[in-house]
């Protein structure tokens, strides 16, 4: 655990949940797995605050605990699912493309909550959904749940594991901590809810009228009500379906990069085909034959048996193998290759950042490396074409940055340097997490610059809420045009302008973090593939 992944977490944790969750969360993190009381010695935190910090922690997967021989529980932070939360706009917007707006608001909805109940999910959404239509329309339980269906079809969301229900006769004390269990083909299963009914909206006339505060209204009615028929059955949103939807979404443009749309085309029909059936670790997917990738291309591409295997050929010969031939019946079995697909993609991230931060001479010679593994600095110089003196201090400007690294072979045990060979090549692997790192870093300065942007301008920002908390409430009264224009004139043009400025630097920080975790999970995934592979 490095110190900028440290750093990043406390960032993240404060962001979310605040200073008490963070302090707690970062200890646990530095420390280890340790016991509650332990926890709330070192943090110097009340044990009720301890206890709440935990629960908000386990509620959303950042912290798992287990139960020791001695019957002592002991608490150990996810530091990995901590990072993750910087990927929840992407989570969500991937929801949004696939299941529309009702799908990006129940894995909204998830992310927020960390664990709720399928009906809970569905009434919430449908009265998010309702809440943003025009007067008069509302949104069915029915279809928001038939979309939750869907999302849990294609493993998006799942199930979390439950306490097992024991026997009453059991005598004994109960285990100091429950036992989560839960059976693989249990994670999707849906269950049979009869959901009838339409979201509400949160200002309604009848409301209105019984003059009540909101918070007081609900629990008259709680009192009779009848259990909730998915008591106990709480999901998630799982990551690694979404993670593998994004390592499937860069091998498909790659390869459209590479070739063409056509090839793309196949390629995200294969990995279609194999989603369900590959888990998201695995190095290859399951093999496919000609036939089945024919009867399963998309309606739109009219391409013959013939030209799809002339295709699949290419795909297979070309020198990145992302694609691959396994056998010969059902007219040629196919697979994906990946483990190589990520290898590629990784590689390609290097040699960009090379090139962008040492120029295209620099990126050649550190291609050049990479194609034959290993050289001498006089070979570098022959192949690249470049001069001694310009090639030597390029090479060397790469070594101290960690992007290549030298190799020596000594000719006899003294290690003389008149007597060695001084090889330069390229450590994939350690110059990814070298990369990774840095971007961690960077993640972590721009939400420090982000904070910092916002807290120069907090005034700013609250007379802005204020004046369009008045300008919406006046509206909704009917107030006339010309109120409206000299409430709004409260702001003045260079405040209006300061905001302006504000917002665009806000939106670019925003973009850059999106653009750096890309590159987080490109490198995140080649290292965890290659290691699961040693």
């Amino acid at each position: 655990m490095t110190q900028a992944e440290i750093k990043l977490c406390s960032l993240l944790l404060q962001e979310h949940f605040g200073e008490i969750v963070e302090k707690i969360g970062v200890h646990l993190i530095r420390t280890g797995s340790q016991p509650l009381r332990v926890i709330a010695h070192d943090t110097g935190t009340s044990l009720d605050q301890v206890k709440k910090a935990l629960c908000v922690l386990i509620q959303h997967n950042l912290v798992i605990y287990q139960v020791h021989k001695r019957g002592v529980v002991e608490y150990e932070a996810q530091c990995s699912r901590v990072l993750r939360m910087l990927r929840y706009p992407r989570y969500i917007y991937t929801a949004k493309t696939l299941y529309s707006d009702t799908g990006e608001l129940i894995v909204e909805e998830l992310l927020l909550n960390g664990k709720m109940t399928m009906s809970a999910v569905v009434k919430k959404v449908a009265d998010r959904l309702t809440e943003t239509m025009e007067d008069g329309k509302t949104m069915d339980y029915a279809e928001v749940s038939n979309t939750f269906v869907r999302l849990a079809d294609t493993h998006f969301v799942q199930r979390c594991p439950w306490v097992p229900a024991t026997e009453n006769s059991d005598p004994g004390p109960p285990p100091p901590a429950p036992i989560l269990v839960i059976s693989e083909k249990d994670m999707y299963l849906v269950p049979k809810l009869s959901l009838i009914g339409k979201g509400k909206r949160r200002r309604s006339s009848d409301e209105d009228a019984a003059g009540e505060p909101k918070a007081k209204r609900p629990k008259h009615s709680t009192d009779n009500k009848e259990p909730i028929p998915d008591d106990g059955i709480y999901w998630q949103a799982n990551l690694d379906r979404f993670h593998q939807h994004f390592r499937d979404q860069a091998i498909v443009s790659a390869v459209a990069n590479r070739m063409d749309q056509t090839s793309s085309e196949i390629v995200r029909t294969m990995l279609r085909m194999s989603e369900i059936t590959t888990p998201s670790t695995a190095p290859f997917t399951q093999p496919l034959s000609s036939n089945e990738i024919f009867r399963s291309l998309p309606v739109g591409y009219n391409i013959s048996k013939q030209v799809l295997d002339q295709y699949l050929t290419l795909l297979a010969d070309d020198p990145l193998e992302f694609v691959g031939k396994s056998g010969d019946s059902g007219g040629g079995m196919y697979v994906i290759n990946l483990h190589k697909a990520l290898g590629s993609l990784a590689t390609a991230t290097l040699e960009s950042v090379v090139q962008e931060r040492f120029g295209s001479r620099c990126a050649r010679i550190f291609r050049l490396v990479l194609q034959k593994k290993h050289l001498e600095q006089k070979q570098v110089e022959d192949f690249a074409m470049i001069p001694a003196k310009e090639a030597k201090d390029m090479l060397y400007k790469m070594l101290s940055g960690n992007f290549i690294s030298l190799q020596e072979i000594p000719k006899t045990p003294d290690h003389a340097p008149s007597r060695t060979f001084y090889l330069y090549t390229v450590n994939i692997l350690s110059a990814a997490r070298m990369l990774l790192h840095r971007c961690y870093k960077s993640i972590a300065n721009l939400i420090e610059r982000r904070q910092f942007e916002t807290k120069e301008n907090k005034r700013l920002l609250e007379k802005s809420q204020r004046v369009e908390a008045i300008i919406a409430s006046m509206q909704a009264t009917g107030a006339e045009e010309a109120q409206l224009q000299e409430i709004e004139e409260m702001i003045t043009a260079p405040e209006r302008q300061q905001l302006e400025t504000l917002k665009r630097n806000v939106n670019k920080l925003d973009a850059s973090e999106i653009q750096v975790d890309e590159t987080i999970f490109l490198l995140e995934s080649y290292i965890e593939s290659t290691m699961k592979r040693q």
